[in-house]
């Protein structure tokens, strides 16, 4: 059976909907990285850069959530393009690559500098809140007219993209965001009332994870700062 090594973040969440909509079964593991699990040397030997999400079946062991996508939905032969049909595959994976280079970094790096950074931000904040605002703004005008990312049909492309917009708010700055990105809002309501992601919603209350942001949460989040102490 699939090892799935997760906590709540984007993420492992989109990651959780593809094995959700797959029907495969797996044994869901928790990495509470805020109580620094990622660092485990059992973990670090599947993924050396100490994230989640990673994923074990048999002797194949994954790390990236973009790379495991792609492996599981080409190996169950769903929800993505495959050859022949190389100008499809193309497309899904142009856009698959754009939210792991731009959507992802930029919009976790938007969270780290409104929530979490200390002062003083101004600069970085507005570098990364542009930045996540102009490739949000990319999917936005992508799905006008259209109901998926990439296709006539739902795929890895639209999961992807469901691990992070469902945090839209907290990485952009408040509810109002849905206003500027009304089609992104019914892409995600579109995937929220699908079976699988109810399924996934479920999985997050098998365990629980650390929520305080203390100073130990702080280190492990945040390794970087502890060059700054003197």
């Amino acid at each position: 059976m699939i090892k799935f090594f997760y906590n709540n973040a984007p993420n492992p969440m989109k990651v959780a909907l593809l094995l959700e909509e797959l029907g495969t079964p797996y044994e869901a593991i928790p990495v509470d990285t805020r109580k620094g699990e990622q660092f485990a040397a059992e973990f670090l030997a599947i993924n050396p850069n100490a994230k989640v999400p990673a994923l074990v079946d048999g002797n194949v062991q994954l790390f990236d959530s973009n790379a495991i996508l792609l492996w599981l939905a080409d190996r169950a032969g769903r929800f993505v393009p495959a050859p022949p049909d190389f100008a499809a595959r193309a497309e899904m994976l142009s856009w698959l690559m754009l939210i792991a280079s731009g959507i992802g970094p930029y919009s976790g790096q938007a969270v780290h500098f409104r929530h979490f950074a200390p002062e003083p931000k101004a600069y970085a904040l507005n570098r990364y809140d542009f930045e996540a605002h102009r490739h949000w703004g990319l999917l936005e005008q992508r799905l006008h007219g259209r109901e998926f990312l990439v296709g006539d049909t739902y795929s890895i492309v639209d999961m992807a993209c469901w691990g992070w917009v469902r945090m839209l708010p907290f990485v952009l700055g408040g509810e109002a965001v849905w206003e500027q990105y009304p089609q992104l809002k019914r892409h995600l309501e579109a995937i929220n009332a699908r079976a699988a992601a109810q399924a996934v919603l479920r999985l997050r209350d098998q365990h629980v994870f650390k929520t305080e942001f203390d100073r130990d949460a702080a280190r492990f989040l945040f390794p970087q700062n502890e060059r700054l102490v003197s």
